[in-house]
């Protein structure tokens, strides 16, 4: 599955060069014919029964991504959650799991690809349960799903900013987070790529970054920020994030420089928007 070379890149190449020959255009979810996107959605839970491998589950096209501000108007009724072109739609109330020792439910997938995959794992345990969604707007009503915070407007004040530091920051906190927020369910705790919809709303931001970086490619795309620690909140202050940091994979590839993967059109990533 080409998309997998997002998750582990180094198993491409060892190093980013500049020249991307041929590169593969991501598109739209809704830009992809019914067969891709049955193909795409098999391939999902391919990975979800057999043996990790790359390159076998059967999709050979592009990672799309998921434009929300085309839905923000009415997001609850996205063609994105249909159940045969789609990714299903909100958790039910008719099908449940018992959570917290019975004082809540987790709201479990009725309908769409989704709705008989079991996820293996919540952010401290081994818990195999139910993909679960529980869309609102910040409340117990499902609303707007927040799309004030991730419509056209919205989505255009976070492009307009120039400074990186602050991009990345409202872009993280304002249409990342309220995505994640308003689907509720898996979405939410840190193992939320067990919903699938993780992955296109992911790369959505990473358009968004890539759209960003192509206002002022030569300044923009080797442009970074933040901390190298997450213990930004006590009283030291932690050391300035590096286009030099290493990005450790684990054993499952070569370990690369934050500088070898910043920009998309690189011979390891070669992709555009």
């Amino acid at each position: 599955m080409r998309f997998l070379s997002l998750a582990f890149p180094a198993l491409c190449a060892a190093a980013a060069v500049s020249n991307c020959e041929n590169p593969t255009k991501r598109v739209e979810w809704r830009d992809l014919d019914d067969a891709a996107r049955q193909q795409y959605t098999d391939a999902v839970l391919c990975l979800s029964t057999k043996p990790s491998r790359l390159g076998n589950a059967g999709y050979n096209g592009v990672m799309p991504y998921w434009d929300w501000f085309l839905d923000a108007d009415d997001t609850p009724k996205s063609t994105i959650w249909d159940p045969k072109t789609g990714f299903g739609g909100n958790g039910s109330l008719n099908k449940t799991e018992s959570i917290y020792d019975g004082r809540a439910v987790r709201k479990c997938l009725d309908d769409g690809p989704f709705k008989d995959f079991f996820p293996a794992y919540l952010p401290t345990e081994y818990d195999p349960h139910c993909l679960a969604r529980d869309w609102n707007d910040g409340s117990e009503n499902v609303g707007n799903m927040l799309s004030e915070k991730y419509n056209k407007e919205a989505v255009a004040k976070v492009q307009a900013v120039k400074d990186y530091d602050i991009y990345r920051q409202r872009l993280e906190a304002g249409p990342h987070g309220a995505i994640h927020s308003a689907m509720g369910g898996d979405m939410v705790p840190n193992t939320s790529p067990n919903d699938p919809i993780f992955f296109f709303h992911h790369t959505q931001i990473d358009r968004l970054w890539y759209l960003w970086q192509q206002e002022d490619p030569k300044t923009r795309t080797m442009e970074f920020a933040g901390y190298k620690t997450q213990d930004q909140f006590d009283e030291t202050k932690p050391p300035p994030a590096s286009l030099d940091d290493i990005l450790l994979m684990n054993g499952l590839a070569d370990d690369l420089k934050v500088k070898d993967l910043i920009g998309t059109q690189s011979s390891l990533l070669c992709y555009p928007y």
